[in-house]
């Protein structure tokens, strides 16, 4: 039984140092938390901002469409759209088909990310600041081949 759960401490304190999932989560909350303390006094929070950034770039969007392109499943996604659309911050509106759901960002949206994006810039010059400029590419790129490889 010893060796049972030595060999079971042994691997989860691999998994704990080597699991892609739990690095890049524990990464990802990490930066969310620094990002939502600059964004406090939007009232938006790190979370909600490329969604507002993203309905704004796409007009008026499907939720399947924006879904997507944020790599979110769309539960997950209409379940951080109600906060907007209880702020005021978006729409959401029966689609040319009567089973979708279009989004868009309201003028009181364009409005707060106006208000958003300076502080947005402020959390991400610290980030880029932080890893260099070369490590911050270098970054962004390996995360890119992240979300390919898990979605092929």
């Amino acid at each position: 039984m010893a060796k049972k759960a030595l060999s079971m401490l042994s691997k989860s304190q691999e998994a704990a140092a080597t699991c892609v999932c739990f690095n890049l989560r524990k990464a990802s909350r990490a930066v969310t938390q620094l990002y939502d303390g600059i964004l406090q006094e939007t009232g938006v929070r790190a979370t909600q901002t490329p969604i507002l950034i993203a309905s704004y770039l796409a007009g008026e969007v499907t939720v399947s469409h924006l879904a997507d392109t944020l790599v979110m499943d769309r539960t997950t996604l209409t379940r951080n759209l109600k906060p907007l659309e209880d702020q005021g911050l978006i729409t959401v509106k029966t689609g040319n088909d009567r089973r979708t759901k279009a989004i868009a960002l309201t003028s009181q949206g364009k409005a707060v990310l106006t208000r958003v994006l300076p502080l947005w810039e402020k959390a991400q010059k610290q980030i880029v600041g932080g890893l260099g400029n070369d490590r911050f590419k270098s970054l962004l790129a390996e995360l890119s081949a992240a979300v390919s490889v898990a979605r092929s």
